[in-house]
């Protein structure tokens, strides 16, 4: 929309995670603007990191699509409360699971709570992430490597192979990978080597799954306005954060939301193993 705010930006940088309500501008998740239209009716879809950014959104997108949704986030109870509120509105379950997805049995609990309290595992939305920034490799310690793997890789593995189980012919598996696969920026280097690690799993599990009737696909966002760039980059990058890109300024959650609606969608059956890119006219190659 040519009404999205540009750079420059003035939001100090916050303690991480990030929340929606310290970021000015404040994000769009779709609150006012996502109509939906059945494509995911009866659906059960879990989301991680679905309390703010682009796991809010999709949720909102999800739920107006007819899906209930569980919502799995680490510590941001304001943000995922009010997410559950939103799903609510539109007349579906919410489930609000609070824990960390670095520890495999809290991986393994999302999905078991979700296919009890909600009836079943249609749709695994593998979206929460941990990201850092360094300009130098000396100064990222051996833990924050660790951390970075086993939050944004080693989690969707083990949400992935307990989801499975669960699901039927026609469910589908997306996974937040990022323009940082393909283009990787050195100061974001643990996290960039996680995305490309994302991409990869997914090219891979696509074809391991195909017999299974389970499809599984990415989204790679570019530069995207959520509680995560405050909180983890530093204030002369949040200032003109998204202006390196052809549109010239951040890209807004709820303008991905369409792309997981699509991946997640039982019509697009022929579809997986694809990488869709969402990021303001910057190409993939």
């Amino acid at each position: 929309m040519d009404s999205y705010p540009t750079p420059p930006f003035d939001t100090p940088k916050v303690p991480m995670p990030g929340k929606t309500a310290d970021m000015s501008p404040r994000p769009d998740h779709g609150e006012e603007s996502y109509v939906g239209s059945g494509k995911l009716k009866g659906k059960k879809a879990i989301i991680t990191g679905g309390d703010s950014g682009i796991g809010r959104a999709v949720a909102i997108a999800f739920a107006r699509e007819g899906a209930d949704v569980a919502i799995a986030y680490i510590s941001e109870d304001e943000d995922a409360e009010d997410t559950g509120r939103w799903i609510e509105k539109a007349g579906q379950k919410a489930l609000l699971i609070k824990g960390d997805v670095q520890d495999a049995g809290h991986c393994r609990e999302i999905v078991e709570r979700t296919a009890r309290e909600l009836g079943g595992v249609d749709i695994l939305v593998n979206n929460a992430a941990h990201q850092a920034t360094f300009s130098d490799i000396s100064e990222i310690s051996d833990e924050e490597w660790e951390l970075t793997f086993r939050v944004n890789i080693h989690a969707m593995f083990y949400l992935t192979k307990a989801a499975v189980a669960h699901m039927k012919p026609g469910s589908a598996i997306i996974n937040t990978t990022s323009i940082n696969a393909d283009s990787p920026s050195p100061k974001l280097l643990a996290y960039a080597t996680t995305k490309g690690a994302i991409q990869n799993f997914t090219a891979g599990l696509a074809q391991m799954l195909a017999e299974k009737g389970i499809r599984a696909n990415a989204v790679a966002p570019g530069p995207i306005w959520t509680p995560l760039i405050p909180s983890t980059m530093p204030e002369d990058s949040v200032k003109n954060f998204g202006k390196q890109v052809p549109m010239q300024r951040p890209g807004q959650p709820a303008e991905l939301a369409t792309a997981y609606v699509m991946l997640a969608d039982p019509l697009s059956s022929y579809t997986s193993g694809a990488t869709i890119a969402v990021t303001g006219g910057k190409p993939i190659i």
